[in-house]
């Protein structure tokens, strides 16, 4: 039976698609098209959710929020911080794992995750 078995990319919108491309390399390890690699993902859970119109979990123009999972959270999100990144100070820990959101220099809100072992 034919069915779909993950997602296979993500293409958006960017004021300036170089540096923004740099930026997510440099902090988040993710290789673009152009740098003649891709970027391969560890296996594990994804959440599919789209979020009622006037959601108000992320701001209003921004389309969508990507949840990238992480390894070691906390740690992550001081190195970002060292290095000047935009930082929600509101943190988030459920049964599902820890949550904390960081913005990218277009100043889309991204969701980092770290999952518990039963999570992921």
């Amino acid at each position: 039976m034919a069915k779909v078995i993950g997602i296979g990319g993500l293409f958006f919108r960017s004021k300036d698609h170089v540096a923004l491309s740099k930026w997510y390399e440099k902090y988040f390890g993710i290789k673009t098209v152009g740098s003649g690699e891709v970027w391969k993902t560890e296996a594990g859970t994804t959440v599919f959710a789209p979020f009622k119109a006037d959601t108000k979990y992320f701001s209003e123009p921004q389309q969508f929020m990507v949840n990238f999972r992480v390894e070691g959270l906390d740690e992550f999100i001081e190195t970002l911080k060292a290095d000047g990144v935009k930082i929600d100070e509101h943190r988030e820990e459920m049964s599902m794992g820890k949550f904390a959101w960081v913005y990218d220099p277009d100043g889309n809100k991204i969701e980092l995750w770290e999952p518990t072992p039963e999570s992921n």
